[in-house]
């Protein structure tokens, strides 16, 4: 009886070990970026496009052309809050995060705040998809319906 007690703990013993050294499927964290990378003041530098003619998409994020984003400064707090604002001098309060969840990978998204809002009760928001980020230069990209293909819209940031 104990010979058969102790041959079911070492089977046990190497099934966990077997377990816990092989690798997990599914994950995308080679792909992740942490947050930290996320946090501080971007600027647009460029804003080009994959699959769309320039002025193809006449508004972006329910505010402005995409070519009036070209240059505008972006806020990013460790906290999720975040400010953007356009050369035009409008400004924008937005409450951000990051979404690692996606099989296509890590989502930018944000939501408008505006006077009296919680973001907790926004419901909608914007999502792109974080081609890169390196901590001083991040591109984001925004998918856009043509049809039954997506383009983009992607846009370069730079740390400032």
């Amino acid at each position: 009886m104990k010979n058969i007690f102790r041959l079911s703990i070492i089977i046990a013993v190497i099934a966990f070990i077997f377990a816990a050294c092989s690798s997990q499927k599914g994950t995308t964290s080679s792909a992740s970026v942490s947050r930290g990378k996320f946090t501080g003041k971007w600027v647009i530098g460029s804003i080009r496009y994959d699959g769309l003619v320039e002025n193809a998409v006449q508004n972006v994020f329910d505010q402005a052309p995409p070519s009036a984003f070209r240059g505008s400064v972006w806020e990013l707090t460790n906290s999720g809050n975040g400010m953007y604002t356009l050369n035009n001098g409008t400004s924008q309060t937005i409450f951000w995060s990051v979404n690692n969840t996606d099989p296509k990978g890590q989502i930018f998204q944000f939501k408008k705040i505006y006077a009296g809002d919680k973001a907790k009760n926004v419901t909608e928001g914007y999502q792109l998809y974080v081609a890169s980020n390196d901590g001083s230069t991040m591109t984001l990209k925004s998918p856009v319906a043509v049809g039954s293909q997506t383009a983009y819209i992607i846009y370069t940031f730079s740390k400032q």
